[in-house]
């Protein structure tokens, strides 16, 4: 392809992408194709020759559109919002069009430089004191997975350049939540630590970690003769974004030489606007930090952030000298491959760039308080409407509830059953789109509020579908 069929092409596709953002509500969110649909539309060889895009437009329509389902619709009310600002866009499109690798300074000083500016920015707007230093990761799962591989050196004083975990005299130990997201179990696994030495520990009523019963647990595996290692404390869980008492965990830390990771990949976002963030007080305390703007924020996927209070450490474990990637400037510059587990690393940060210069720190806090503000007053009429519950507070953008009519109430199985039929019929008309959970057992309805399009009106709507529905399931 020359540079006059790119221009002529992307020209094409910029106006074909403006136009399916602007009907975008038109769409059912969730797609309608069966399993193997989409895969039967092309063909089973890859194409002998080539020079073959002039029509793919028209197949962007036939093939890929009945299989997408719609992430920035006004309807979407599933799992987290994953918005994709038009602003990232556009700089995915610079990222991929300047094709740069920015694994070291010198590989492309802009790339790692950009970076550096606007994770501090990015560092200011959430009230992290100075003492922390962000980098770009692809997600929280790896941020987590980092996290913990920092704590495991740091306990074991560097067993990776020994025997490892198979040379320690005493294992260690990781606690979560039970309500902690399954990237936290996953990274404990990876890591080393081993099933037998996680530990998931109970949670409250509101579904926070009970640090009472942390303490216990710390204590019991000390005197077991094991090692208290790390702890995750959640700020947003994600069936219910409950809140674990950061501050409290961080004083059990601190008394025990624990590593805390802060995981709040969905409620970082908020902490944009200063009245939000009491929910993490405490986590200027903690070692690290993860909260994705690629959830809420409108980054495009992927933009993970995360930030460590040592960066030497994070480099003194993650770090790869090969006399190849050496340079003159490796004193002064910071060589990004060291800051993370991949090498190759792209161009992420002119997402976070272009999204703060279209919006600016107040246009991306009103958002986030629309958002919180439209949760809330769901929230209201479910406590207010009979036959409906709610099942977890709501202090972000998750309401969790559901609907128990008095002809099932007790009868657990039958209520899932029931409110599980709301939420298909709710999806299958197309207008909407959320999720079912369970919680310590219970199947409930989960309402995300945060597509970028979601105005009270749309809420609105949605609880009027909603009780209709579930009176007539």
């Amino acid at each position: 392809m020359d540079t006059n069929e790119f221009r002529t092409l992307g020209h094409e596709l910029v106006d074909w992408i403006a136009d399916y953002r602007e009907r975008i509500g038109e769409f059912p969110v969730m797609s309608r194709v069966q399993p193997g649909e989409v895969a039967a539309q092309l063909p089973a060889e890859p194409p002998r020759q080539g020079g073959d895009l002039k029509g793919i437009v028209a197949d962007l329509d036939a093939v890929v559109m009945p299989g997408v389902t719609h992430w920035n619709h006004p309807g979407f009310l599933a799992y987290f919002p994953s918005n994709s600002d038009l602003s990232s866009v556009l700089a995915d499109l610079v990222g991929s069009g300047l094709g740069v690798q920015g694994m070291s300074w010198l590989t492309s000083p802009a790339a790692t430089e950009v970076e550096d500016v606007v994770m501090d920015w990015l560092r200011q707007m959430v009230g992290l004191p100075e003492t922390f230093t962000g980098v770009i990761e692809d997600t929280a799962s790896t941020s987590t997975f980092t996290a913990l591989l920092c704590a495991r050196e740091r306990t074991s004083r560097f067993s990776q350049n020994r025997g490892g975990l198979q040379g320690e005299d005493a294992p260690l130990v990781v606690y979560a939540s039970d309500q902690a997201h399954s990237s936290i179990p996953k990274a404990a696994l990876l890591a080393g630590f081993g099933a037998e030495h996680l530990r998931l520990i109970e949670t409250d009523l509101e579904h926070a970690l009970r640090l009472d019963l942390l303490e216990q647990a710390v204590e019991a595996d000390l005197a077991a003769g094991s090692r208290p290692c790390a702890v995750v404390a959640a700020v947003g869980t994600t069936a219910t974004t409950a809140l674990d008492p950061v501050a409290g965990i961080a004083g059990l830390c601190g008394r025990h030489d624990m590593w805390l990771h802060v995981d709040a990949a969905l409620a970082g976002t908020a902490m944009i606007c200063p009245e939000y963030r009491w929910m993490w007080e405490g986590a200027e305390r903690a070692d690290s930090i993860v909260f994705n703007p690629h959830k809420w924020m409108g980054t495009g996927f992927d933009l993970s952030a995360y930030y460590v209070r040592d960066p030497e450490h994070l480099v003194r474990v993650m770090s790869t000298d090969p006399s190849y990637l050496r340079t003159a400037h490796d004193d002064v510059v910071r060589n990004l491959r060291d800051w993370g587990i991949p090498l190759g690393r792209r161009f992420r940060a002119l997402k976070l760039w272009f999204l703060l210069r279209e919006y600016g720190v107040e246009g991306l806090q009103a958002r986030v308080r629309r958002d919180i503000g439209n949760a809330a007053w769901l929230a209201e009429q479910v406590v207010e409407a009979p036959e409906w519950e709610l099942l977890a507070p709501a202090p972000l953008q998750t309401v969790c509830l559901r609907h128990v009519p008095p002809a099932l109430a007790g009868d657990e199985e039958a209520l899932a059953a029931h409110n599980a039929a709301v939420v298909r019929r709710i999806n299958d008309d197309g207008r909407f789109y959320y999720g079912t959970s369970l919680l310590k057992g219970m199947l409930i309805q989960r309402v995300s509020v945060g597509a970028q399009p979601t105005e009270r009106e749309h809420v609105e709507a949605f609880w009027a579908t909603l009780q209709g529905t579930a009176a007539a399931v």
